[in-house]
C-alpha cells in the first residue's frame, strides 16, 4: 500500500472549526457523521492524524450520547478545549436541528395526504446511503490501522457479537478488557 505525505497538524481558528462543522451537519443525512469528519479533520485538513482521530471513534462509540456530537466535541476538545468542542457541537448541530424542525413538519403535513408516501420513501433511500457511507470509512480505517492479529480478533468478534443481537453493554464490557490485554500481549511480544 503507498504511503501518503501527511501534512503537519495545524491549529485552526474557531471560526475554522464553527464553518468545517456547519457544513458537515448541513450535508449529513441519516448518519455518516463519521466519515465526513475523518474526510475533513484528517484528510483534507491534517487538523489531527489517523491514530488521534480512532482514538475518538472510540471514545465517541463508548461514550453516551449520539456518535456524531460526541466526535464534534472530540475533535473541537482536541484543537481547542472546551470551547472547541462548543464551537464544534454547535456549528454541526444548527442546520440539522433546523432541517429535522422543517422536515418533521413536512413529513406530519405531508403524511396526512394521499401522495405523501414518496417523502417516507425517500427518507428510507437516504438512510441506505449513510450506511453505505459508514461501512466504507469503516473498512477504510480498517485497511489503514488494523495491522495485528488481534487487532483483526477484535474487530471480528465485536462486528459478530453485535451482528447476532448481543446488548451493546456485554460486548463491551467483553471486548474492552480483551482488546487491553491483547494489545498489552502483543507490544510486549514485539
Amino acid at each position: 500500500m503507498p504511503t501518503r505525505k501527511t501534512r503537519p497538524p495545524t491549529n485552526p481558528r474557531l471560526r475554522d472549526i464553527f464553518a468545517v462543522f456547519l457544513r458537515m451537519g448541513a450535508m449529513s443525512f441519516g448518519g455518516g457523521m463519521t466519515s465526513w469528519t475523518r474526510r475533513e479533520v484528517v484528510e483534507r485538513r491534517g487538523w489531527i492524524d489517523d491514530r488521534r482521530f480512532i482514538t475518538g471513534v472510540g471514545l465517541s462509540q463508548i461514550s453516551p450520547g449520539a456518535n456524531g456530537v460526541n466526535i464534534a466535541v472530540y475533535v473541537g476538545t482536541v484543537l481547542h478545549g472546551g470551547l472547541g468542542a462548543l464551537v464544534a457541537v454547535l456549528g454541526m448541530l444548527a442546520a440539522p436541528v433546523t432541517v429535522v424542525l422543517l422536515a418533521g413538519g413536512l413529513y406530519f403535513g405531508m403524511n396526512a395526504l394521499p401522495q405523501g408516501a414518496w417523502f417516507a420513501a425517500a427518507l428510507a433511500g437516504i438512510g441506505a446511503g449513510a450506511i453505505g457511507l459508514n461501512l466504507a470509512n469503516g473498512l477504510r480505517l480498517f485497511r489503514r490501522n488494523i495491522r495485528r492479529l488481534g487487532a483483526i480478533a477484535v474487530v471480528v468478534a465485536t462486528a459478530a457479537s453485535l451482528g447476532l443481537g448481543v446488548p451493546l453493554g456485554w460486548v463491551l464490557v467483553v471486548m474492552i478488557p480483551a482488546s487491553l490485554l491483547i494489545a498489552w500481549a502483543e507490544r510486549s511480544q514485539a
